[in-house]
Parts: structure tokens; sequence; C-alpha cells
């Protein structure tokens, strides 16, 4: 795997650390951070071992697939801001798996790149199964000082199976592309998206770009929180990136966490 950033990711400062095996990435992240690193470092394992997800699950990554994180500067950003960095996130990885789809030579446009959307609060999807995840992870450490780290996990050559829920690959779309150049053009999508955002004091433009890419926006969803289930439409997402759901009686209710169903798996969730 020839890795390497965008020339825009690395003008704006980021760096590149790259391990033929680690037992997860956002791990040596977070480790590099109570080092004293700060970032923007992207930490790159060729083999991913135990790779985390959200809500405690695992995220299994196969041989030829990506496993990234991005520790990120945030002194400065307000903590209540830092949440929207997974937004930031989520719009970077689909317009770069977007481009991986359509602008690397042999890759078949036309199967993937109109169908690749954000599933709230953190999963990109093609054609309605799971391409990819993004997991956010913070830390204060000694002093004060926050860390932040920024996992992908990207189904590129392959998709692990046997999961409860429908999962695809790049391979699978009709990509070309390698790890390494999802990679290049994730750094690239990020650095944009990052300048965008202005740390946080921007989200609205973020917001409206993660809309616009967002799976089931109007339609049925159901959201489980613990033990309750909310029901309703799927209505928005407000200033701090919270599902807006639209009950049935009009009223609007927020979620901060929760596992998303939509359609007509809604109404079984």
């Amino acid at each position: 795997m020839n890795v390497r950033l965008s020339e825009a990711a690395r003008a704006a400062g980021h760096r590149l650390h790259v391990h033929d095996s680690l037992a997860s990435t956002n791990t040596e992240a977070l480790e590099r951070a109570r080092s004293g690193e700060t970032g923007p470092l992207w930490v790159v394992a060729r083999r991913q071992e135990a790779g985390r997800g959200r809500r405690g699950n695992t995220w299994t990554s196969l041989p030829g697939n990506l496993a990234a994180s991005l520790l990120w500067p945030v002194a400065g950003v307000e903590p209540e801001r830092i949440a929207t960095l997974g937004f930031v996130a989520g719009v970077a990885l689909a317009a770069a798996l977007e481009e991986a789809c359509g602008t690397v030579p042999g890759s078949d446009a036309a199967r993937a790149t109109r169908s690749i959307a954000l599933k709230w609060p953190n999963d990109v999807l093609a054609g309605g199964a799971k391409l990819a995840g993004i997991l956010l992870e913070a830390e204060v450490l000694p002093g004060g000082r926050r860390a932040v780290v920024i996992g992908f996990g990207v189904n590129v050559a392959a998709a692990p199976e046997g999961l409860p829920y429908p999962a695809t690959s790049l391979a699978a779309l009709g990509s070309a592309a390698g790890a390494e150049k999802v990679l290049e053009f994730l750094s690239g999508h990020v650095t944009e998206a990052a300048r965008l955002w202005e740390g946080g004091r921007n989200f609205a433009g973020i917001r409206a770009r993660w809309l616009a890419r967002a799976a089931g926006l109007g339609s049925p969803i159901a959201v489980r929180t613990g033990a309750d289930t909310l029901e309703g439409l799927f209505d928005t997402i407000d200033e701090g990136g919270r599902l807006v759901i639209l009950a049935p009686n009009g009223t609007r209710r927020t979620v901060t966490a929760g596992e998303v169903h939509f359609g007509t798996a809604a109404t079984a969730a």
C-alpha cells in the first residue's frame, strides 16, 4: 500500500503515520495524544486487529479495506461544538467515496455515485447498505487539554459477512480504487470540510451539506434509545447535530444518540 495524503492536506500541516498492524488506529492516535501529540495526525494500519465501532460494537476490517484515524487539534474549540466534528467527517467521507467511484480509472461511476448517503449519526450508505463508519472519541488529558480522534472504517475491497444489516464495499459497487487512494481523497476532503467548519463556528455550512446527503430525510424513522423507541418522521438535524423527529401528534423530539431504522424497518423496530 503506497499510502500518502493529498497535497491540500500536507499543505495544511497534516502528517501521516503508517503501521503494518495495529489493534486499533483510534487507540494508537489517543496514545499519541497522551504523549503530547496535538495533530492533525493520520494513523493508518494496513491490518487492524481489534477495531471499535459505536456503542461498544466491534468493527471488522478485512484485508484491503481502510482503517484510519485522525487526531484533530481542538484547542480553542468550544466543548459543545466538538461533537459536530463527526458531521465534518461524514461530509468529507461521503465526498471521498463518491470521488473514488467516479475518478479512478476502471471504476463504474454510474453504479455508485448517486446512491451514497449519510445515515445519522455516523454511517455512510450505498444503495441502503453500509459502506463505511465513523467513530468519534474524545478524552480530557492531564492539564485539561482535550484530545479528539476521528476513526474511519471503509469497506474498500470487501464487506464483512454475517452482519445484522446489509453491507457493501467499493469493489462491489464497481470502484477500482484501493485503500490508499481512498485515504488520499479523504484527507483532501477533510481539509476542505474542516476549513468550512471553522472550529465549529460554521456548523451551519456543514449541516447543510450533511442534510443534502441525508438518508431517510422526511421518511418514517424509529430510534431506539435504551429501552425506549421514538417513532415519527425524520425531520432534520438541529444546530447541535441532534436528530429531530416529527411525532405523529405534531410535536418534535430531539435525540442525541440511538439506533436508527428507516422505512419499513422503522415500523418493526
